[in-house]
């Protein structure tokens, strides 16, 4: 009974744990907070993606397990990766997907011969459509970031699939808790100010500012090794909307993509373009997009950046193949109602506890955010080691 455990009723039946196990045949274990591994079903022999909920791991744990399956029951969209099945028993929520097999995008980009900006615009593109379609349905993503961006399969590099839906939410009146992965965090998001689908339009121009010069839009000069510190000066700096095309990074950039990135990355959440305006942009559908092979610069920043314990936060994960996201407290847990809009964003990094495993902090359970290729490798050559 795959869909009949989400029926919100009072004494509702449970799944038996042996509903899963006698369909699904279970990979490796990838990550802790919610169990994220790959499966296949026996009948069939296809191989998907699960991620598992423990509801002894609290009531955030719970919510969010929640909301990604009703959120995942309801979208259909060739660049969302769909939900195949779900079950809950009286410890676990189990959430059962298509599995991607083309690699992330960041890696895809490192191995290509030639990269241009309308290699660039053909993902953003398709990062547009799927954002358009969930703000039709008033649902905010609100996690949109370079890693959640995969490829569909392998063998074709046309099709770009987003994935991980455990922060979205309706839109249906204004948001105010803050969440997500610093980096891509909207001025507003930062500021503690009322939101909603604009931050998600945010995080595209921070995604396309990254695809066409390799560089995060938004930098700490100094350095700084405080998580705390750094992240107050990436805080200021998003929301003064401290950006520049620096040069020799953006020399031999398009107009029109520099047009696209500052109206998608406007401070002012009231005028920023909207995912289906800014898919009729002539750098999206026109031929704005330039053909010039940007593939050493953007790689080789690409390399610099990403390799960045800061930017990739691998110093907080137990494996290489591990990112964490950002899961900040609510309003009302960090008692800071009061602070005005740029004390917010001072304070906001020093008072919560951003990208730390749970084992460190328990209030603040870990995200990964990535499937390592060597994971697919392993489960799809029906490794013994792969199975459990």
């Amino acid at each position: 009974m795959p869909f009949g455990c989400l029926a919100l009723r009072e004494g509702r039946s449970y799944n038996h744990i042996s509903d899963v196990t006698d369909k699904y045949e279970f990979g490796q274990v990838l990550r802790e907070f919610c169990e994220l591994c790959l499966l296949k079903e026996r009948q069939t022999e296809k191989v998907f993606v699960c991620k598992k909920f423990l509801k002894k791991d609290g009531r955030k744990v719970r919510k969010a397990a929640k909301n990604e399956i009703m959120i995942l029951k309801l979208v259909n969209h060739p660049n969302i990766l769909q939900l195949v099945d779900t079950y809950e028993t009286r410890k676990e929520y189990f959430i059962i997907q298509e599995l991607a097999t083309g690699g992330d995008v960041f890696d895809w980009i490192l191995d290509q011969g030639n990269y241009t900006e309308r290699d660039a615009s053909n993902v953003i593109r398709q990062v547009l459509e799927a954002v358009a379609y969930l703000h039709s349905l008033n649902i905010v993503h609100r996690n949109l970031k370079l890693e959640n961006l995969m490829y569909y399969t392998e063998n074709n590099h046309n099709k770009v699939v987003l994935r991980d839906f455990y922060l979205s939410r309706f839109e249906n009146g204004p948001i105010t808790e803050p969440c997500g992965t610093p980096e891509y965090l909207a001025p507003e998001v930062v500021a503690r100010h009322r939101y909603g689908r604009p931050v998600d339009c945010w995080a595209v121009g921070v995604i396309m500012y990254i695809l066409l010069s390799g560089n995060p839009p938004f930098y700490d000069e100094t350095e700084e090794e405080n998580m705390d510190l750094h992240n107050r000066i990436i805080f200021c700096r998003i929301v003064a909307g401290d950006f520049e095309f620096d040069s020799p990074y953006w020399d031999d950039i398009s107009p029109a993509a520099k047009e696209l990135v500052c109206r998608l990355m406007e401070v002012d959440q009231m005028l920023r373009i909207t995912a289906q305006d800014a898919l009729w942009h002539e750098w999206i559908a026109g031929n704005g997009a330039s053909e010039k092979n940007l593939k050493d610069g953007v790689c080789a920043q690409f390399e610099k950046n990403f390799a960045k314990a800061k930017w990739r936060n691998s110093h907080f994960a137990q494996h290489d193949s591990l990112t964490y996201s950002l899961f900040l407290y609510s309003k009302d847990e960090m008692n800071m109602s009061g602070l005005e809009f740029l004390v917010n964003a001072l304070f906001l990094s020093t008072v919560t506890h951003c990208l730390v495993p749970e084992e460190i902090h328990p209030l603040c359970p870990t995200f990964c955010t990535r499937l390592h290729s060597k994971w697919h490798t392993l489960f799809l050559s029906n490794s013994s080691s792969a199975l459990i």
